[in-house]
């Protein structure tokens, strides 16, 4: 009873106190009020600072960047698909399409995931998205390892849940870097799906000797988890700038100023044909390059009469050029504009395309196949920047994710033309032919595109850095 007593003094003792602190904290507001927005800044910042989820790495956006591209190495090498195809077509009695298949739907799920990835990236942020499609990626890998046979499960493991891996992390890199390199916005989404083609550079020649060596199960299972280990490490250095935020000694041009006020959102964006527009431009392009990188190994074996080690080669050679274009024409489109860079690629395709089909030397093979991937990988770099350009940076996530369902519908549909003419006619001569005169009617497209209304052409194309300086700590 005694101790109920005690505890009720306290108790009031407490409260009275209380009650005194916050009467005398009322009338030093009411004596000072500049202190009230302080109190509320102050509060605001401790409250802000205790729900952030960010760990303290030291990271600037050169580190971010480089991150970027290794964790688009990893998921590039979804690219060097052909080099398997030979050998699950051999373990298993499958047709050409029913391997290809496999790589098409991966393709598909990509950029249905992307969109995913795009709209959830505003909430989940960019680093625990990366995490999650790295696991999706390495786990699909490594599980198409144990299909032995079942093509019901290849699909599911590598093409379904691998893809939907590659979708949710493809993004994750490209809608980072807009927002860190304002002042290098061509170059940076350039260089950030530059390292996804070159992937098959250093996976198809480490696959082609492992297959031998261990087996296919075994490959899978290394390369699952080394790409497991390379995304989810690299995703612990992604993350969003500062609302705000401008590089130091940066400032945007009265144009990009403009624009930054009238960013439009997905909704918005999907009310314009531009955005259509461009959906069919990347469609277009992808689809004449990913015809050639799912066959790419096969075709060299057929067409040059070349060993299965060199036809590997030149998937990794191949590989060189899709990174390349991937950086190079995004870098040229910020001199040359967007839409010039799309006129060049697609003529220069119809005219690759039908000398494609009339070749029959190794060296003359590659050097063509080069400049289909310098245009597959430059229509890549290009596009995220010509879609921030039209719709504004700050939704390019969500607008950009869902464009890059052009990229899963013409990973089915470049490499089912290619491989069930291939499968019918015994040769590749007749799909090439069409795909030279699918690439010629697509040249009009870049001819008619204009930006959206109430945004400018010349600045979405123009250099967009001055010397004026800014006073930013973050670098």
């Amino acid at each position: 009873m005694h101790d109920h007593k005690v505890f009720d003094q306290e108790s009031s003792g407490k409260q009275m106190n209380q009650s005194r602190f916050t009467t005398r904290s009322r009338r030093r507001e009411e004596a000072e009020p500049d202190l009230q927005p302080r109190i509320r800044l102050l509060t605001s910042a401790a409250t802000v600072s205790s729900r952030s989820p960010e760990p303290t790495l030291p990271t600037t956006r050169w580190l971010i960047a480089v991150a970027g591209i290794v964790m688009q190495v990893a998921l590039g090498s979804v690219y060097a698909w052909s080099v398997f195809r030979i050998p699950l077509s051999r373990a298993y009695g499958w047709s050409v399409p029913q391997v290809t298949l496999t790589f098409e739907v991966a393709i598909l799920m990509l950029g249905f995931a992307a969109f995913a990835g795009g709209l959830w990236m505003k909430r989940a942020g960019p680093r625990r998205m990366a995490v999650i499609g790295g696991l999706g990626y390495g786990l699909g890998v490594i599980l198409a390892g144990q299909a032995h046979g079942h093509l019901g499960l290849l699909y599911l493991s590598f093409g379904v849940l691998g893809g939907f891996g590659l979708g949710l992390c493809y993004i994750v890199p490209v809608a980072t870097l807009i927002k860190w390199f304002p002042d290098k916005r061509g170059m940076m989404t350039g260089l950030a799906v530059a390292g996804f083609g070159a992937g098959a550079l250093v996976t198809a020649p480490f696959a082609q000797r492992l297959i031998p060596s261990v087996g296919l199960p075994a490959t899978f299972g290394i390369l699952g988890s080394a790409y497991l280990i390379a995304i989810v490490g690299s995703a612990f250095f992604m993350k969003n700038p500062p609302e705000g935020y401008r590089p130091a000694g940066w400032q945007p041009a009265a144009a990009q100023r403009t624009h930054a006020a009238g960013d439009l959102t997905l909704g918005e964006a999907l009310r314009t044909w531009q955005w259509y527009a461009l959906w069919a431009m990347l469609f277009l392009n992808t689809m004449a390059g990913i015809s050639i990188i799912s066959q790419a190994a096969p075709m060299a074996q057929e067409i040059a009469k070349t060993s299965a080690a060199t036809a590997a080669g030149l998937v990794g050679i191949i590989s060189i050029a899709n990174a390349a274009g991937r950086f190079l024409w995004a870098w040229v489109s910020d001199f040359l504009g967007r839409a010039r860079v799309f006129q060049f690629m697609f003529a220069a395709q119809a005219i690759v395309f039908v000398l494609l089909s009339l070749v029959h030397s190794f060296g003359a093979l590659a050097i063509l196949l080069f400049i289909v991937l310098l245009c597959y990988g430059g229509g890549f770099g290009t596009m995220p920047a010509f879609a921030a350009d039209f719709f504004g940076p700050r939704n390019v996530g969500s607008i950009y994710g869902l464009m890059l369902t052009a990229w899963g519908f013409a990973g089915v549909c470049g490499p089912t033309l290619i491989a069930h003419v291939r499968q019918s006619t015994g040769h590749y001569i007749q799909a090439l032919e069409m795909i030279a005169a699918i690439m010629l009617v697509s040249g009009v497209l870049p001819f008619v595109i204009r930006p959206p209304k109430g945004r400018n052409a010349d600045s979405t194309n123009a250099p967009i850095t001055q010397p004026k300086p800014v006073l930013n700590p973050m670098r």
